[in-house]
């Protein structure tokens, strides 16, 4: 279910991306991840959502993701990650 919701996303973003933003380079890349959150963590998701440009300052997309998923207890092979 969550694939197909993503799949939707990243058609219908993407075609609007290129019809309305004129930016016919736009693409998004492979894959994606997907994390639930309780309704207690939303204040703080809110906060880290706000701060991500300066918090990326520091530490690539990459290594956040993987933070996650090994704080989360996920298992994952990080040539999926490239």
């Amino acid at each position: 279910m969550i694939a197909k919701v993503l799949q939707e996303v990243k058609k219908a973003s993407s075609v609007w991306v290129h019809e309305e933003m004129h930016v016919p380079e736009f693409a998004w890349q492979d894959g994606y991840a997907a994390f639930t959150v309780s309704a207690s963590a939303l204040p703080e998701v809110v906060a880290y959502v706000h701060g991500q440009e300066e918090h990326h300052r520091t530490r690539g997309f990459k290594e956040e993701l993987e933070i996650m998923l090994r704080k989360s207890g996920v298992s994952f092979d990080p040539k999926y990650l490239e």
